[in-house]
Order: structure tokens, then C-alpha cells, then sequence
């Protein structure tokens, strides 16, 4: 038997995932004009307040030297405040600044809007994808 790439789970999640995430990048590229990784970031900060860069990392999957140039272009930006975390000189610590706030406002419309778009496509399979996803999710860290 011939290993079908079509049909290995973990590539197809992977396929899926980056065909949403396109879809959703492409509605806050054009009301904000933001990266990926620049979303990513600000989401994460408008979810956990004042974090460093390396929890960032850790949390958003993306690479820190990522996480740090996009923390640089919207530092550049007037959305996230950086400084230094006085415990330990190498942390660089970002918070959403007052227009960072507010940017996540009008965002966070538009992924409420994308997320029910998305469960609406699904349907009723939505609660048990979402169950799935959370098991899948739960092996990696050693939760049942």
C-alpha cells in the first residue's frame, strides 16, 4: 500500500487550518492592513493583557524572531507599548496601547462575524468538531 498524503490526518488539519486562516487574514488585511503574525499578536495581547515576547511565542505558535518583528512594525504603528520587565533585562514586554484597544475592538467584530460564519457552514457537526479539535489539542499536553 502507498502512504496517501491526502488522507493523513495530520496534513489535511494543516491544509484546513491555513484555508481558514487565509480566509480570515484576508478580511482584517483589508480593514486594518495587518500580517498574520501582526493579528496573532495583537489578539493575544487584547486576550492576556501585558505580555513578553516569549510567552507570545509560546502561546501563537509562531517563531519569537516573528513575534518580535511583527511587536516592532506595530510598536511603528502606535498599537502596542514595549518595555522592559525590571526582574529580568532580557523580557521585552508589549501591551496594547489606547489605539491597539480600540483597533481590537472593530477586529473583534469581524472575527465574532467570521467564527458564526464558519459554525453556520458546519452546522450541527460544529459541537463535535469543536470536541475533537479540543481532545486532539489535549494529547500534546498530557490532558485527557
Amino acid at each position: 500500500m502507498t502512504f496517501r498524503l491526502d488522507a493523513f490526518l495530520p496534513y489535511r488539519l494543516s491544509v484546513a487550518a491555513a484555508q481558514v486562516s487565509r480566509r480570515f487574514a484576508a478580511l482584517y488585511e483589508a480593514e486594518a492592513g495587518l500580517t498574520i503574525p501582526e493579528w496573532r499578536v495583537l489578539a493575544h495581547l487584547d486576550h492576556s493583557g501585558a505580555v513578553s515576547i516569549r510567552d507570545i511565542h509560546a502561546r501563537v505558535n509562531l517563531d519569537k524572531s516573528v513575534v518580535s518583528r511583527a511587536a516592532s512594525r506595530l510598536q511603528g504603528a502606535g498599537l502596542v507599548r514595549k518595555s522592559g520587565n525590571d526582574a529580568d533585562r532580557r523580557l521585552i514586554v508589549l501591551e496594547l496601547t489606547p489605539q491597539g484597544q480600540a483597533l481590537m475592538l472593530r477586529l473583534g467584530r469581524i472575527a465574532e462575524a467570521f467564527q458564526a460564519d464558519l459554525l453556520a457552514e458546519l452546522g450541527p457537526d460544529a459541537a463535535a468538531l469543536d470536541r475533537l479539535l479540543s481532545r486532539l489539542a489535549g494529547k500534546e499536553t498530557g490532558a485527557a
